[in-house]
């Protein structure tokens, strides 16, 4: 990372110096480039062009690269390309484990061919979050009354902590263990990164509320903190003015080693605000109707700067919240520039003082900082979305996507429209005649019956919200008051609650709802990602019975970002975006299916009906609760703490050696084969010939569906592959605990049950072997055709790879031997992870699909690729059946191109270390 001009640094002329605190600092003033042309850029583009300026050494980053982005208004519909080399890579555990074993499989790469290990090092600052992503074995109405009154110290036993929290804490050591020691190894040997330990809470939490640093200040220049990620949701940072996206964790590994990040320079929709928040809307809703509209509108692969006075009725949180989503409304980032609210906010979060000082004062010289109230500092835009507040109604989204938003005085309508329609985002297809079915079941002695709608998980969960004191407080808020007015949950609703951060539980309890969340079951169950990444954990035996005999369409609503099918629960079909004050609701009544105005979510002991209007809390209410309860001393005690860890963390015992020692039996680390067959020498490209079709899929296949995720089946190919090992059932664990096994992640490739292959005929994790014409699981079918040294394509239609940005999710399908997808069209993080992992991303022509080409699936397929590629070139695809078709090399920029040759990125990488 550049830190400071050299004597012949292209861009000296733009340093100048500033005073803080008697201090004198420099930084490079980039409105000296053309102060018409600066103070026309959107806020997001100056920060690009800051580090293009501070970066430019005519190799990486060059001279043009600085001028595109400053003619951004000119430039911009012309899909040109530029270098952004980003201040620091945050990672998450799940994938911050599968980098540190690459950097260690690339120390043993580096040593083989004869260069020197410890050149494997982060340069670019690294922050690794081991979030401790649980799965919620103990709900949160598995607990114990505190036995002792709550003190002010955050501890591992705190009295105040369900005992559901300890429990699947403990159960999560002893299950990831191995994976703990592995990431305390990285730690220690790797130079230039941070790992902030488990039990600390969600990556993107602890970023905005801990890491993030606004400005950097190295060497006495200062210039904006910038961030890649590897996970999608990095842009939650965008709300504190830091400009941040999340990439795959390939390419992250990339920057971390010092490479800068390919890119075209973004279109920017500028989303103005206006209003004021009506008493009953939450920021959820806010961000549900954002979500919807602008995937209306279509910014993928555009940036979103919001801006307008209505900005200034957003607290950070909320802003935060707004940005979590970005991916779910398809953008790169959708960034709010610092202001007023964001300095207040840096105080309440216990940043010094001194650091504020210099933050504030610098984005101010630079052009960078924003007062929403003066319209004569809106920049131009691509083109210009509104919103007045004043619209926004009480929402959730669902059943199947984020963007799907249904007001809540119209969901039972909806869900009732969903049964029926014929199967698809918002159908299931059930016949009329077992609409009505139901099914009794006797739980803890008592008889209970389920039918469609039924809420069966209730989850406080999630990076989007439990970052927000506003909703949390009200959740809590409403829990209070149902109690009061003796409204219950049904005991056998699986509820949770899962804070992003140890100040979210410090606030909840000096308030004083969590004796009324704990009653009605969202006690605690862990920090970190869970039920929204598919650690809801197991359901009750007799709840999973009733669901299957009547083959019900059971719901979860959740106060997550991500609900696609198959993500959150095997059994629940419906899964629903809600804030957690609808959650608690949803809970309460036990189903989805319910108009919230003319029907009670129960009755008190009197049998007098509660309506959800008689315990909601107004904004006003919830506000002034949180301007007394949370407050900088939470903060500062929670984080002088964060890289202390806990007693079982710090036991751990690691074997201090640059080179990791990899043990042969482990089912959990492995050195993973990318860098087996390398050499020095970069080989030729040659054409994909006799290609088979290993699935033929449809629109929206996310990465859910590619990537394993969640709990290992009993009956996949990663479950008997671990039976082999010895390993039993119950410590199968997830997916995502076992990343750092590339035999265990490959078996899980397209293994979701929802998957939905047009080569086979029903949903679920199989394919049709084509030369036998027999079905087998996606695994063995793979297997079968590398055995015959048969590649390997797959046929996608619109947004293949939507969703989280999971490395996997292109290193799986490398090593089930697929060379090339053709699709009408790709996430961008996922394409350029496919990239990164040598596998060629083709798209159809316009108005051209698999269907209208007439393709089945089981032909086989010529690639006509040469030497010569260059980007986004025609390339013929020829097939056996006589047809020929032309489809697009979605190899975007030069330095693409670059990566495949090699092999992907990291081999790339490796060879530049050997130069």
């Amino acid at each position: 990372m550049f830190s400071g001009p050299t004597m012949d640094h292209t861009y000296n002329t733009l340093f100048e110096t500033f005073q803080v605190n008697g201090e004198d600092l420099k930084f490079y003033n980039c409105r000296n480039l053309s102060p018409e042309k600066y103070d026309r850029l959107p806020y997001s583009i100056r920060v690009l062009l800051e580090s293009a300026v501070r970066n430019c050494d005519e190799f990486h980053v060059t001279k043009k690269d600085v001028e595109t982005i400053l003619d951004w208004n000119d430039i911009q519909l012309k899909e040109t390309e530029i270098s952004f080399k980003p201040s620091r890579v945050i990672l998450q555990d799940f994938t911050g484990v599968p980098a540190v074993v690459d950097f260690a499989a690339m120390r043993d790469a580096v040593k083989r061919l004869g260069g020197d290990p410890m050149k494997v090092n982060p340069i670019c600052p690294a922050d690794l979050v081991v979030d401790h992503s649980i799965q919620v074995d103990f709900s949160g109405r598995w607990h114990e009354p505190p036995k002792s009154r709550c003190d002010n110290t955050i501890r591992w036993d705190h009295p105040c902590r369900s005992d559901s929290l300890k429990k699947n804490q403990d159960l999560e050591f002893e299950r990831n263990k191995e994976r703990f020691k592995f990431l305390k190894w990285g730690a220690s040997t790797l130079r230039n990164m941070i790992i902030v330990p488990p039990g600390s809470g969600i990556v993107h939490q602890v970023n905005l509320e801990y890491l993030a640093r606004v400005v950097f200040t190295k060497d006495g220049v200062c210039f904006p903190d910038s961030v890649v990620g590897t996970d999608s949701h990095t842009t939650m940072i965008n709300g504190l003015g830091i400009v941040g996206w999340g990439v795959g964790g390939i390419e992250a590994e990339a920057v971390m080693l010092g490479q800068t990040i390919s890119m075209v320079l973004p279109q920017v929709i500028g989303y103005k605000i206006s209003g004021k928040i009506g008493p009953y809307a939450t920021s959820t809703d806010i961000v549900l109707t954002i979500t919807k509209h602008l995937r209306s509108v279509g910014v993928v692969g555009k940036f979103v700067e919001f801006f307008g006075p209505g900005v200034e009725e957003l607290s950070v949180a909320d802003r935060a919240t707004i940005s979590n989503m970005c991916p779910e409304y398809g953008a790169t980032v959708g960034f709010f520039a610092l202001d007023r609210i964001g300095v207040d906010y840096l105080r309440q979060t216990n940043r010094d003082p001194e650091r504020i000082a210099v933050i504030e004062a610098y984005l101010k010289a630079a052009g960078l900082f924003r007062n929403y109230s003066n319209d004569c500092e809106d920049p131009v835009y691509s083109q210009v979305v509104e919103l007045d507040l004043e619209t926004v109604v009480s929402s959730v989204s669902g059943p199947k996507r984020p963007q799907d938003r249904v007001p809540v005085n119209k969901m039972k309508g909806d869900f009732a429209e969903c049964l029926t329609n014929k199967v698809g985002f918002k159908g299931f297809g059930l016949p009329s005649d077992k609409l009505n079915t139901q099914v009794p079941f006797i739980y803890d002695n008592k008889e209970y019956v389920l039918r469609h709608g039924s809420t069966v998980i209730a989850a406080i969960t999630s990076c989007t919200n439990t970052s927000n004191p506003s909703v949390m407080l009200g959740a809590g808020l409403l829990a209070k008051k149902a109690v009061e007015a003796g409204l219950s949950v049904n005991p056998y609703v699986k509820t949770s609650l899962s804070p992003g951060s140890g100040v979210v539980t410090y606030y909840l309890e000096e308030s004083g709802v969590v004796p009324a969340l704990n009653q009605l079951g969202f006690g605690i169950v862990g920090y970190g990602c869970m039920t929204c990444i598919g650690n809801s954990g197991p359901l009750p035996d007799v709840i999973v019975e009733a669901i299957e005999k009547g083959d019900l369409v059971c719901c979860s609503v959740l106060s997550g970002n991500r609900n696609f099918e198959g993500r959150v629960h095997p059994n629940t079909r419906a899964n629903y975006l809600a804030s957690p004050l609808l959650v608690v609701a949803y809970a309460l009544a036990g189903r989805v299916d319910i108009d919230f105005k003319t029907e009670p979510l129960g009755y008190n002991p009197e049998g007098k009906p509660i309506f959800l209007a008689d315990i909601w809390p107004l904004r006003s209410e919830i506000q002034e609760v949180e301007r007394k309860h949370v407050i900088p001393a939470m903060f500062q005690e929670v984080y002088e703490k964060i890289q202390k860890g806990n007693h079982q963390w710090n036991s751990l015992e690691v074997v201090e050696s640059d080179l990791y020692p990899w043990e042969a039996s482990s089912t959990y680390i492995q050195r993973p084969p990318f860098f087996d067959d390398m050499t020095k020498e970069i080989p030729p490209v040659k054409p994909i010939v006799n290609a088979k079709v290993l699935l033929m899929l449809g629109d929206s296949v996310t990465t859910d569906h590619i990537s394993p995720a969640g709990s290992i089946s009993r009956t996949s190919p990663a479950a008997r592959f671990l039976q082999l090992k010895g390993v039993v059932p119950r410590d199968f664990n997830s997916y995502g605990a076992r990343r750092g096994n590339d035999a265990i992640m490959t078996r899980g490739t397209f293994a979701n049950v929802r998957l939905v292959n047009k080569l086979v005929s029903n949903p679920g994790p199989k394919t049709l072997h084509i030369p036998s014409g027999k079905v087998m699981d996606v695994f063995d079918a793979a297997e079968a055709y590398k055995a015959d040294n048969i590649p390997l394509i797959v046929i996608a239609g619109k947004d293949y790879g939507c969703g989280s940005s999971r490395d996997w999710a292109a290193k799986g399908p490398h090593l089930l031997g697929i060379k090339a997808v053709i699709a009408e069209s790709y996430e961008r993080i996922h394409r350029s992870n496919l990239i990164g992992m040598g596998i060629v991303p083709l798209q159809f022509l316009d108005g051209q699909t698999a269907a209208s080409l007439g393709l089945t699936g089981k032909e086989s397929y010529a690639i006509n690729l040469g030497d010569n590629i260059q980007p986004r070139q025609t390339v013929s695809v020829i097939v056996d059946s006589g047809k020929t078709f032309d489809a697009i090399l979605r190899f975007d920029t030069d330095v693409e191109i670059a990566f495949y040759r090699n092999g992907g990125i990291l081999k790339y990488m490796l060879r530049k270390m050997l130069d």
